[in-house]
């Protein structure tokens, strides 16, 4: 079977309120597919996560994934800076997101439907995830660093909003420029070059 593509930015779903399942259409067949499909395609990219409209589909389901294979490439310093740990698959229809704490960070980040592209972004630390997994059954997840950051960007596909619109402008680069320029760089190293 041929994944469907990866919508980019400019397509009129990428900037719409994305629509919720009823527990009844989640359970369809249709709507199982297209988790399973999801997960492919956000898989073949690679990322770490993917979001409905994503691939064309307005509804509010996303998924993600930070594999160990991947982390195990990562220094101990990058790993320590960024809180980057491994976690299995999830999928979260009708999340809901709620911010913990004030504490923020600022790190590069780019997405599929953005692409060759990063920039810096501010986010929460901490975060809480309600809704429900791929069958029905109501989630709850807390969690910080890497992970809160994924759970951010994804929830906010389903909203309309890229991370561009919520990007340090002056970051905004190639994501071959920002491994060439700073790669083995703190971000307060890089923040202070680039005056964010």
């Amino acid at each position: 079977m041929e994944l469907p593509p990866i919508v980019q930015t400019g397509a009129a779903v990428l900037r719409a309120h994305a629509t919720e399942l009823t527990p009844a259409q989640l359970a369809t067949a249709e709507i199982q597919a297209l988790i399973a499909t999801m997960i492919e395609v956000m898989r073949d990219a690679p990322g770490v996560g993917l979001a409905a409209p994503q691939i064309g589909i307005p509804l509010r389901v996303i998924v993600l994934e930070e594999r160990a294979e991947v982390v195990s490439t990562l220094t101990e310093d990058e790993l320590r800076e960024k809180e980057r740990v491994a976690f299995a698959t999830r999928t979260i229809v009708n999340p809901v997101l709620r911010m913990l704490g004030e504490t923020r960070a600022m790190f590069f980040e780019g997405c599929l439907s953005v692409h060759g592209y990063a920039a810096l972004v501010e986010r929460h630390h901490e975060v809480e995830v309600t809704g429900l997994d791929e069958h029905g059954s109501p989630i709850h997840w807390q969690v910080s660093g890497w992970p809160a950051r994924i759970l951010q960007h994804e929830v906010d596909h389903l909203d309309g909003t890229l991370y561009i619109d919520r990007m340090q402008t002056r970051t905004f680069s190639t994501v071959a420029h920002v491994r060439d320029r700073f790669a083995g760089r703190t971000i307060a190293q890089i923040r202070a070059e680039l005056g964010v």
